[in-house]
Formats: structure tokens, C-alpha cells, sequence
């Protein structure tokens, strides 16, 4: 690889290089949301808001079977940075193939398991016979692009290991452009609707994977793709799903607690769906930018701990945990206070606008809390602990969501009750997560010796 395009994550003043890397991930984040975000607003305003209802109904159910791929792609970030930052080269060169050739296979997997489970899971959320049938339809043609999904993230996560965050960045933007090019010449043109939309966004996906795949055949050293080498290494295998398999399933959970609550808000009908979906899209660029904070902690602190910088952690995780509360704390009262005009972007519908407003008037006012879980929670991954996060993260932010819709909720059915279930759970578990990361880093410093 370009040494231009690495970072030295060990050494050298911290905060220039927090930012360095953030900021491109939060802009490919924010570039990823694009993607759904493009179709939403061209269904919602060209094809009315059930066609909207339906594509916002199958976020939560895309994420919960695409999380435990993609909390494998974690793990590969963590073994491979810390393979980097102990230069063992030889490691990474194995694990480079080896993740690449897992996102693949798990690709293919997710096609027939997103064909099959479809349409039996929008009918267990109760989705409405007004929206299911086009929800079904977008859900099994957005499956069949599991495979450039994956290769893509596997790929990212590859890089950001040794701090390139800007190369799939530039990836995304092309592939962005594209998948907004589509929609409209799919949906305004040929009026495909929410079947224009799905096949603009794989078809946008299978251009950032083809263009992250031939960068790592250019790269040269450790971090070359060569395709005849692509295999299974079993210890490099057996890392990833120790870090990883822990990291999928706290998604899995999590989009559980999600599908949930998004029976819950089905149950007040399609147009509280609708602006439900454009209030979470919205508030989704808030938590990416956030989130971005969160995975350049776990990479710093992978590093750090391969180097046994272990005081260089602790300045880690301060810096990025004031850096994502003031992001949350920005972005989020930002979206709420411009938040009529920004729904109105993705529908005409007072009605939807108000709906919307509404959840983002507890959400986002509130979502800092969640940027300090994730940042902490991905702290303590970076550490090499992904079954203590995973087991907070799921009885924090799942199990007490749950217990909240099935109590709380069925005695008090209001909006205002169910959407309360985020930033309680949010603080609850990032305190957790805190007294985790302090108990496990004096365990690693006093059992470790510092480099």
C-alpha cells in the first residue's frame, strides 16, 4: 500500500490524527446513508407514502440479517490493525485474504437467507397489507446485492486498519452519484418505484466493491488482494469470528429490539410509518458522523494495544469520547431544529412531517447518549474483549427496550412512551460500558508490560 495513505496510530500528537481519520469516515458514512436516503425521498415524493412506508419498514429487518456479516467485517478491522501495529506482516497478509474471502461466501449466504425470510418477517412485524407486498419486493431485491455489500465493508474495514479512511470514501461518492442517477431514471422515468429503487442501490453497491476490490490488488506489500491466494486461514479465521461473531450478534440483538419497536410504530399505521422512517433516515446522518468517532477509537485502541502503547489509550478514548458528544450534541439539536424543512425534503404530507418531527424531538435532542455507548463499546472491543460489550450492548440496549415496549408501552400507547425506550437504555448501558473499559484496562496494563 501507499505509505501515504497509512497512519501511524502509535505515535505522534493524537487529536490531528483522530480528526484525519474521522472526518472520512463520517463523510463515507454519511455517502452510505445517501444510498437509502435517495431512495426514500424519490419513493416518498414521487410515489406517495405508502411506497415510503414500505422501503423504511425493511431497515431494521436488512440490519438484522446483514449485522452478523458485518460485525465479522469488526473483526477483521481489530485482528488486522493489531497484526499492523505489532508488524507482524505476514499475518496481515493472511488476514487480508481471509476476511475478503468470508465476505464473499457470507454474501452468497445472505441472497437465499433474504429471499427466503422475507416476506414471513414483514408479516411477524405486523406491516400493513397496504405496504407489504412492496416492502417484500425491495427486500428481495436489495438481497440479491449481499455479496458487493459485504466485499465493500470487508474491504473498508481492511483499510481503515492501517488508516486509510479516505480511498473508500472516494469510492462511495462515485458510487452515490451513480445510485441517485438510477433512482430517478428508474423511478421517474420507467416509474419502477420501490423496485427502481433497490436495483439503483445494488447496482451503486456493486461499483464501490468492484472499485475496493481492485485497490487491493494494486496495493503492494501486506495489504496486496491477489485472488488465486484467496483462502481460509484457520487461526486468522478463528480471531475474526472471536472478535467479530460477539460484535455480529450485539447488531443481530440490537435490530432485534429495533424490529420491535418497529412493529410497535406499525401499529399506529402507514402515514406514523412514514414519518417515523423519515425522522430515522435523518437522524441516521447524525449517528454515522457519530459512529465514525467510534470506530476510529476501536482502530487507534487496536493499534495501541498491538505497540503495548497503553497509555497512549486512555488519550484515546477521552479525546473521542468529547469529540462524539460534541458531534451528537451538534448534529443532533441541529436536525431537530431544522427538522420541519429537512422532512419536508422526503415528503409533501403535513400529516408525515408532524409525525416525524415528533420522534425527533425525543431522539436527537437526545443521541449524544448513544454515541458515547458506541464509543465506549467499541473501546473495549479494541481492547480484544468482544463478549463483554456484546453482553452490556444486549442487555442494555436490547433486553431493557424490550421489556420497555412490552411493559411501559402496553400501558401507556403513545409515541411519546416508545421512542423514551432510546435515550434511557443509551445512558443506562454507556454507564456499563464505562466501568467495563476501566476494570479491563487496568487488568491489560498490569498484566502486560508497556513497550
Amino acid at each position: 500500500m501507499a505509505r501515504n495513505y497509512e497512519m501511524d496510530m502509535t505515535s505522534g500528537p493524537l487529536l490531528g490524527k483522530i480528526l484525519a481519520f474521522s472526518f472520512p469516515l463520517m463523510c463515507s458514512g454519511v455517502l452510505q446513508l445517501l444510498f437509502n436516503a435517495a431512495d426514500i425521498i424519490v419513493v416518498g415524493r414521487y410515489a406517495g407514502h405508502t411506497a415510503l412506508a414500505a422501503v423504511g419498514s425493511t431497515s431494521s429487518l436488512i440490519n438484522l440479517l446483514v449485522n452478523l456479516f458485518v460485525g465479522l467485517s469488526v473483526g477483521a478491522n481489530v485482528l488486522i490493525a493489531r497484526s499492523y501495529g505489532a508488524g507482524r506482516m505476514e499475518a496481515v497478509h493472511k488476514g487480508v485474504h481471509t476476511a475478503m474471502l468470508t465476505a464473499l461466501v457470507g454474501g452468497i449466504a445472505l441472497i437465499f437467507v433474504g429471499l427466503a425470510a422475507s416476506r414471513p418477517m414483514l408479516s411477524l412485524m405486523g406491516t400493513p397489507d397496504d405496504v407489504i407486498d412492496q416492502a417484500a419486493l425491495y427486500l428481495r431485491i436489495y438481497f440479491v446485492g449481499a455479496p458487493s455489500l459485504l466485499v465493500y465493508n470487508f474491504g473498508a474495514a481492511i483499510l481503515r486498519a492501517v488508516g486509510d479512511t479516505r480511498r473508500p470514501l472516494y469510492f462511495l461518492t462515485l458510487a452515490g452519484v451513480l445510485n441517485v442517477i438510477l433512482n430517478l431514471v428508474f423511478v421517474v422515468v420507467f416509474s419502477m418505484g420501490v423496485a427502481g429503487v433497490a436495483l439503483a442501490t445494488i447496482l451503486s453497491q456493486t461499483l464501490s466493491a468492484w472499485l475496493i476490490v481492485l485497490c487491493l490488488m494494486h496495493n503492494t506489500g501486506a495489504f496486496q488482494l491477489v485472488l488465486q491466494e484467496l483462502r481460509i486461514d484457520k487461526e486468522q479465521f478463528q480471531e475474526i469470528l472471536r472478535i467479530g461473531v460477539p460484535a455480529g450478534i450485539q447488531g443481530m440483538v440490537f435490530s432485534l429490539s429495533n424490529v420491535v419497536i418497529q412493529s410497535s410504530v406499525n401499529s399506529f399505521g402507514s402515514a406514523v410509518m412514514a414519518g417515523n422512517t423519515a425522522a430515522s433516515n435523518i437522524e441516521g446522518f447524525v449517528y454515522t458522523c457519530m459512529n465514525a468517532v467510534s470506530q476510529t477509537s476501536m482502530s487507534f485502541v487496536s493499534q495501541n494495544v498491538g505497540a503495548k502503547r497503553f497509555a497512549r489509550v486512555d488519550q484515546v478514548v477521552l479525546r473521542c469520547m468529547l469529540l462524539s458528544a460534541g458531534v451528537g450534541i451538534l448534529l443532533g439539536n441541529s436536525a431537530y431544529l431544522l427538522g420541519r424543512w429537512l422532512l419536508g425534503i422526503y415528503t409533501p404530507e403535513p400529516q408525515v412531517i408532524t409525525y416525524g418531527l415528533y420522534r425527533m424531538s425525543v431522539v436527537c435532542t437526545t443521541y449524544f447518549l448513544c454515541g458515547w455507548m458506541d464509543c465506549l463499546a467499541c473501546s473495549v472491543r479494541g481492547l480484544g474483549s468482544s463478549m463483554l460489550p456484546m453482553i452490556v450492548s444486549i442487555l442494555g440496549a436490547c433486553v431493557l427496550r424490550i421489556i420497555w415496549v412490552m411493559t411501559l408501552f402496553q400501558w401507556e400507547r403513545t409515541q411519546l412512551c416508545l421512542y423514551l425506550s432510546y435515550p434511557v437504555s443509551w445512558a443506562i448501558t454507556a454507564a456499563v460500558h464505562l466501568i467495563c473499559f476501566l476494570i479491563l484496562r487496568r487488568k491489560i496494563r498490569t498484566t502486560q508490560p508497556a513497550a
